[in-house]
């Protein structure tokens, strides 16, 4: 059995995808050539690798074993790839990234900087909640990536801190819990309570600490997106926590924000594969990233 790397590629894109038409524009593919293509690897592994449909395509049992080690495979030849490049120097590579979008501004300077440094590396940037990069990670598509901390898999990745944050409860103006200074998991659990979506480290880290206390919230809404969430407080669809940054970008005079009686930080950090080497461009944003970090004023 040969099968070329190109093939792996477009099999990931695929399944990432789910649906041929859109893969083949996204590899700059005809769509028979990218059937005809998985129909070769198929052949070649005799096994059906996609359930097919014309909305999706899904893994079968097969396919999500192939899946798994196409992912590592692809993994390793992009690690290669980047050692033979630095060879000279980080001169050129490629970096993959995985940002969380909450957190996309609060980490342009370093990537700014990083641009600067290393301008022949292309930055590849993935998109995902907190958990997501967690897995895109374990599953070899990121080399390292921006999120919330802890982690969940905390024996396979490593991570350092880079800013912490104050969170804050986010009310409409004149709730009647706008009255006090500080605001206990006790005075949330009477109203509607608005949540990110459950990938969000931030989810994980507030559905932990209330099972701790005994208290259920009582979640209306879940959200991956700040300021839909933010929206959703101003019409008094219920109440929210979030990182001070995000609070400051929603300065609506609508809105009004108050601290917690048990202090809450929002931890963003870089995570790695503990039991894999770094890329050189990896490696390269992660000393970078800890400069600017001693460097910043306290």
């Amino acid at each position: 059995m040969n099968v070329p790397i190109k093939t792996l590629h477009c099999f990931l894109r695929l399944v990432e995808i789910g649906n041929f038409t859109r893969a083949a524009e996204q590899l700059y593919l005809t769509q028979p050539t990218l059937s005809k293509m998985v129909q070769r690897l198929e052949e070649s592994l005799e096994q059906q690798l996609l359930i097919r449909s014309n909305q999706k395509v899904e893994l079968t049992q097969a396919g999500q074993i192939f899946h798994t080690s196409a992912c590592q495979i692809m993994g390793q030849w992009h690690r290669m790839e980047q050692d033979l490049a630095n060879l000279s120097g980080l001169k050129s590579g490629h970096l993959r990234l995985g940002v969380c979008p909450m957190m996309s501004s609060l980490t342009i300077d370093i990537l700014t900087e990083f641009r600067k440094l290393y301008p022949g590396v292309e930055l590849q940037m993935q998109e995902f909640g907190g958990f997501g990069s967690e897995q895109a990670l374990l599953a070899d598509t990121i080399d390292i990536g921006f999120t919330a901390l802890p982690v969940t898999h905390t024996e396979q990745l490593s991570s350092t801190l880079l800013q912490a944050y104050p969170l804050k409860v986010c009310l409409p103006q004149h709730h009647p819990l706008s009255d006090k200074e500080k605001i206990s998991w006790q005075d949330l659990s009477h109203y509607p309570f608005i949540v990110f979506n459950d990938d969000f480290s931030l989810t994980k880290q507030f559905s932990r600490i209330t099972r701790e206390l005994g208290i259920n919230l009582n979640i209306a809404f879940r959200s991956g997106q700040w300021d839909f969430i933010g929206s959703m407080v101003e019409e008094g669809m219920g109440l929210a926590i979030m990182p001070e940054p995000i609070c400051q970008k929603l300065n609506s005079n609508k809105l009004t924000f108050r601290a917690m009686e048990q202090e809450l930080t929002w931890q963003i950090g870089l995570i790695w594969r503990t039991n894999l080497p770094l890329t050189p461009a990896a490696d390269a944003l992660l000393e970078l990233s800890r400069r600017m970090r001693k460097s910043a004023p306290r």
